[in-house]
């Protein structure tokens, strides 16, 4: 089994999607590190129309300290509260794809907008070394059911990767089979 893959995980806000898939893949020895496209960081608020919005650089601690001093029992009951736990325990703050500098062998979204985004940035951004990179999406609602299940999928995907003796020949035989599988 081959755990040298470099991994990123991408969502819109990193706090929900990436950071679960995050929490996986680093769990099962994969080198991971993941990331939000979004101008800023969104979470719900009590009203649908009055989202909490962060910068990127707001650690998650303190976003947790301002939802619990917001209304405690609502982040609590909501779920925010715990993601943000889960979240300090892999990295200190939300960070944003297009300030990276780092070269993955794979790059996974959640979401068909977020890809869009990454391959700008990818195709705007001077290129350095020309590696190659394979950018998957794997579209998952943003809630906590699917990201659950949107972060199987994507470790679905890298350990087939992984297992396979030249990732970038295989990844289309990976996706398709993956993809017969789902349905």
């Amino acid at each position: 089994m081959r755990h040298d893959l470099s991994i990123a995980v991408v969502c819109s806000s990193n706090q929900n999607r990436s950071m679960e898939a995050h929490h996986l893949l680093s769990k099962k020895g994969y080198r991971t590190k993941s990331y939000g496209t979004g101008s800023c960081v969104k979470l719900p608020g009590v009203t649908v129309d009055k989202p909490n919005v962060y910068d990127f650089d707001t650690p998650y601690e303190k976003i947790a300290e301002d939802l619990r001093n917001k209304d405690m029992s609502f982040y609590t009951q909501n779920g925010l509260l715990n993601m943000l736990d889960r979240n300090k325990r892999i990295k200190g703050k939300p960070e944003k794809f297009q300030k990276c500098n780092e070269e993955f062998d794979l790059i996974v979204t959640c979401q068909e907008r977020v890809f869009d985004q990454v391959m700008e940035y990818l195709n705007d951004r001077e290129q350095v070394s020309m590696n190659l990179v394979h950018v998957v999406n794997v579209e998952i609602k943003d809630n906590h059911e699917e990201a659950t299940l949107g972060s199987f999928i994507i470790y679905d995907l890298v350990e087939k990767l992984s297992n396979t003796e030249d990732p970038a020949s295989d990844i289309d035989t990976v996706i398709e089979f993956l993809e017969k599988k789902r349905k």
